[in-house]
């Protein structure tokens, strides 16, 4: 049978939609950009985060979504992340910057910085990791949980925008909604990891399998609770910097994205063939209703 669901390009406007941002609400509502259209987009897995913006970012158009829904109002843990990754597939992207909040574990991470992190630590426990279920087994590789391609050309720009920015490590990725306790802030810190947060996966698990090219641009906004004389992380707190951290992200985005669409993808890193050699399921045994539901994933990996 055939696969369902195959990607057709969407020329919604005069340029193919390659970039994507999942982030705050109000991250695309920077200087020198222009809503050009919203998008309210079905997926098999229901509805995304929230309606899409295209926006065009210095004559690009990009697809902007707000993980958290507008007013921010649905909690880490609750995030329909198949549904968004999908979405964002459906409109044509092809690389994608996840935006957010973290505290630092490390003194030189101040509040207010750029992080670029190049690996991840799952310590989530009830958010689903995988497209493949229901009949399809897949195993994509993820040493490198994020493009170093993608990451290579955020820190080029983030340089020439003279922002400080670290361009590597480790984001240790919790369940929530509440904070870290002290003890467990203590002991990321023991192993080595860089900064902690709340939404890095299973985006990252998931843009891969969509074989997205991702990387992740984190901005501190404090230093957790593991810091003798600083007070306790607050929301209120975190919220005090996050208009500082929001504008650095914005000013990032600014530089990089029109210099990512010219750039396109390296043709050298792994992202756009993470399925290949992936499915381990026999294709005969592949039902309908499941390669109708994966086609838009699976149809230039495997043959059904």
């Amino acid at each position: 049978m055939k696969a369902v669901g195959r990607l057709r390009e969407k020329r919604y406007f005069s340029k193919p939609v390659r970039l994507g941002v999942i982030g705050g609400s109000g991250l695309y509502e920077m200087e020198g950009c222009r809503l050009l259209r919203e998008l309210s987009v079905k997926t098999p897995f229901g509805p995304p985060s929230d309606r899409i913006a295209i926006v065009d970012v210095g004559g690009e158009p990009v697809a902007f979504l707000p993980r958290h829904g507008s007013g921010h109002r649905i909690s880490p843990s609750e995030i329909n992340v198949r549904a968004n990754i999908f979405a964002l597939k459906s409109l044509g992207v092809e690389q994608l910057i996840s935006v957010g909040a973290v505290g630092s574990l490390k003194e030189e991470l101040a509040p207010t910085h750029l992080i670029l992190p190049d690996q991840l630590v799952d310590k989530t426990r009830c958010r689903v990791q995988t497209f493949f279920r229901g009949g399809i087994v897949a195993h994509v590789q993820f040493d490198q949980p994020y493009c170093p391609h993608l990451r290579s050309l955020l820190a080029e720009s983030a340089r020439e925008s003279a922002l400080d920015v670290h361009e590597d490590g480790i984001y240790v990725c919790m369940e929530g909604p509440a904070f870290s306790t002290k003890a467990e802030s203590l002991e990321h810190r023991r192993l080595g990891y860089s900064v902690v947060g709340m939404t890095a996966l299973p985006e990252a698990k998931l843009a891969r399998e969509a074989e997205l090219c991702a990387a992740n641009v984190s901005f501190v906004t404090d230093y957790d609770c593991w810091k003798e004389g600083e007070e306790a992380v607050t929301a209120e707190r975190v919220i005090s910097n996050l208009k500082e951290g929001v504008s650095r992200a914005q000013k990032l985005l600014r530089a990089a994205l029109p210099i990512l669409a010219a750039r396109g993808r390296s043709g050298v890193c792994r992202c756009p063939h993470a399925l290949a050699g992936a499915i381990v399921t026999d294709p005969r045994l592949i039902n309908r209703a499941a390669a109708r539901k994966l086609g838009l994933l699976i149809a230039k990996a495997i043959n059904i």
